[in-house]
């Protein structure tokens, strides 16, 4: 489910052409459209979106970002939010014994890969919810057994605890939107979620379309290209 708005914007140059040998003015009006698109905030669980086009309304309207987080990644090394602060980033949910959805994800995760490939502006992360039994040697073999080689994919374990809470109150991370489920049930959703530079929910999709992935991948160019 991604939105956006497009806003058009007239841009007319005027110019007066002069004869020589007539005394005659021609008036010329040459107008320009420009389109530029808007992604909307998400700030609830059943991602209602909220459209802003005013910097100085957004921190005022948009209080909900991704909280703190340390986790390990594919590498055994120490990923914190630090890491995606000012960059985009995409998040999915998965574990690597999971035969139904999340190949299928991991595949459509690798389109976004390679629109940015090892562009350090954008950030892929995959949580896993079987974290008791990802280590981190289960995921660097499922990394390589997929192909994954972007230095900017992170397959993340740690305390289940922590990722679920983090999944559920950051993310909004369930199958049936705006529905909350209790911290210890097991989460399992098919659902991106795209993140923008200031860590703000802009966008939801379903990760087992390919269609949506290439909405991402746009929605992705759009985010790069809003001024700080």
């Amino acid at each position: 489910m991604a939105y956006w708005v497009l806003k058009t914007v007239k841009i007319c140059q005027t110019a007066f052409l002069r004869s020589s040998s007539l005394v005659a003015v021609v008036l010329w009006i040459a107008c320009q459209t420009e389109t530029n698109s808007y992604l909307p905030y998400y700030n609830t669980p059943d991602f209602t979106p909220i459209f802003i086009d005013s910097h100085a309304d957004i921190a005022k309207k948009i209080p909900h970002t991704i909280s703190n987080f340390s986790f390990k990644d594919q590498n055994g090394e120490i990923f914190t939010q630090k890491a995606i602060e000012g960059k985009i980033h995409v998040a999915d949910f998965f574990f690597t014994s999971c035969g139904a959805i999340c190949p299928k994800m991991t595949k459509h995760m690798q389109m976004v890969e390679k629109a940015f490939p090892n562009d350090p502006s954008v950030v892929l992360l995959s949580y896993s919810v079987t974290p008791w039994i990802d280590s981190v040697a289960r995921l660097k073999t499922y990394s390589q057994t997929n192909g994954i080689q972007s230095k900017n994919w992170h397959l993340l374990t740690g305390k289940k605890s922590e990722i679920y809470q983090l999944a559920r109150q950051s993310y909004f991370a369930e199958e049936e939107l705006g529905f909350s489920k209790d911290s210890t049930e097991f989460l399992h959703t098919e659902h991106f979620l795209l993140v923008d530079k200031h860590k703000r929910i802009r966008g939801i999709y379903n990760g087992t379309l390919k269609l949506e992935m290439q909405q991402l991948i746009a929605d992705i160019k759009t985010l790069a290209k809003e001024s700080d």
